[in-house]
C-alpha cells in the first residue's frame, strides 16, 4: 500500500508538532527534535495506522514513545520518537535491548538511534488479535498453527539468552503478524535482570487466557488445560530444547 508522507519541516506546526514532542513540547524542542531528525537523515514522515492521536494515526503509543512510520533516504522505518513526559531520558538503552534481541533474529531490526529517536526496520502488519480474528476458511488451521511457533520459537531464544520482553501476559499489543515476517515488538519495559518467562507468558496468553484463547480455540481444539500447564512447569524447571519440544508437541504445533 502506497502511502503519502509529510515534510518533517512542516511538524514545526501543530497539529504535528504534538507527534514529534507528545503530549506537549515548547517550539524550541520541536525544533531541537527536528534538527535531531536531520541528522538521521529522517525526512518526511507518513501520518497512518491503527491508533490516534488526536486526530492523527500513528502506528502506536505507549508510556516511553509514539511510533510513527517515517522515511529515512527512500527506506521505509518504524519511527520511535520519546515522549516529552517519559520517565526515560534518552532511547539509547532501548536501542541496545533491540541489537541484543536481533543478534536471535528477534524483533524489527534496529537501524539507528539518538537521545529522542530510535530507528526501525517496518513491519508492515497487524496485531495478533485482529490476525486471528480476520482467519477464515480453508488453511486457517495451518496458517495459526505455523504463526503461533514462530512466536514461541522467537520466546524461546529470548529465554536462551537471558532476556524477559515484560509484557508478553498483553500478547494483543506486542506482536506484529506481517505478510513476510510475524514478530515481537515493543522492548521498551523488557529486562536482561529478570527471570525471561517469554515462553510461559505466551503460552499462556493463547492458549490459557481469555480473549485471544477463546479466538484460538473455536479454529483448533486445544489440548486440555492441565497436559499444557503440566508441560509449562516442566520446561520452567529447565529450559531446555527437549522441554520446549514437548510444549509444542503438545500444544500440536
Amino acid at each position: 500500500m502506497a502511502h503519502s508522507f509529510i515534510s518533517i519541516k512542516k511538524f514545526v506546526d501543530e497539529p504535528y508538532s504534538e507527534i514529534l514532542g507528545y503530549p506537549k513540547s515548547t517550539p524550541r524542542q520541536t525544533k531541537s527534535r527536528i534538527n535531531e531528525l536531520d541528522k538521521l537523515k529522517i525526512k518526511s514522515i507518513s501520518l497512518t495506522g491503527p491508533t490516534t492521536l488526536g486526530k492523527l494515526e500513528i502506528l502506536g503509543k505507549g508510556y516511553v514513545g509514539v511510533v510513527v512510520l517515517a522515511k529515512k533516504g527512500s527506506r521505509e522505518v518504524a519511527l520511535k520518537i520519546r515522549r516529552i513526559d517519559s520517565q526515560r531520558k534518552e532511547m539509547k538503552s532501548e536501542a541496545k535491548l533491540l541489537k541484543l534481541v536481533n543478534s536471535v533474529n528477534v524483533g524489527p531490526k534496529m537501524i539507528d538511534v539518538s537521545k529522542n529517536f530510535l530507528v526501525m526496520e517496518y513491519i508492515e502488519g497487524i496485531k495478533i488479535v485482529d490476525w486471528v480474528n480476520s482467519l477464515k476458511g480453508v488453511g486457517s488451521v495451518k496458517k495459526l498453527k505455523s504463526t503461533i511457533r514462530k512466536v514461541l520459537e522467537d520466546c524461546y531464544n529470548l529465554d536462551q539468552i537471558g532476556f524477559d520482553h515484560g509484557e508478553l501476559s498483553n500478547i494483543s499489543k506486542h506482536v506484529i503478524v506481517g505478510k513476510t515476517k510475524s514478530t515481537l515488538i515493543d522492548f521498551e519495559s523488557s529486562s536482561v535482570k529478570r527471570r525471561p518467562s517469554n515462553v510461559t507468558s505466551v503460552t499462556q496468553a493463547i492458549f490459557i487466557g481469555s480473549g485471544i484463547a477463546k479466538k484460538v480455540q473455536k479454529i483448533y481444539k486445544n489440548p486440555p488445560k492441565e497436559k499444557i500447564i503440566g508441560a509449562l512447569k516442566q520446561y520452567k524447571q529447565e529450559k531446555s530444547l527437549e522441554n520446549f519440544e514437548n510444549l509444542l508437541k503438545i500444544l500440536k504445533l
